[in-house]
């Protein structure tokens, strides 16, 4: 007599468990990667926007030394800057790494490269 099953067997069940926590043990590592990456993006492009708004202060007075004193960064991001008429510096720190960036413009930069961060783990 035939039977008619339906379903599936335990070892069909173990083998598919088995099966997804192989994949998520490769997934998740990269994607805190990638979480990484996205908040050095974010410092990163909030210095570039600092140096655009830096310039434009500079193009106003032909001087450094009317830039603000702490700019505003993205959602997680607290920038520092210093500096003097001649030139300027900012570092960009988020809450969820310990990679920092920096950046410097005109005497600031002391032979660096001048208006591009550089970022590193402190």
């Amino acid at each position: 007599m035939l039977s008619n099953r339906k379903g599936f067997t335990l070892i069909e069940l173990l083998i598919v468990v088995v099966i997804i926590g192989i994949l998520a043990a490769i997934a998740i590592p990269k994607f805190a990667q990638t979480k990484e990456k996205a908040y050095i993006t974010a410092m990163k492009s909030d210095l570039k926007n600092l140096v655009s708004a830096n310039e434009a202060v500079f193009s106003d007075a032909n001087s450094y030394a009317g830039i603000p004193a702490a700019p505003v960064g993205s959602s997680g991001v607290a920038i520092t800057q210093s500096g003097d008429a001649t030139g300027w510096s900012a570092t960009a720190s988020h809450t969820s790494t310990s990679v920092t960036c920096t950046i410097a413009v005109g005497a600031a930069a002391a032979g660096g490269a001048e208006g591009e961060p550089v970022c590193a783990t402190p």
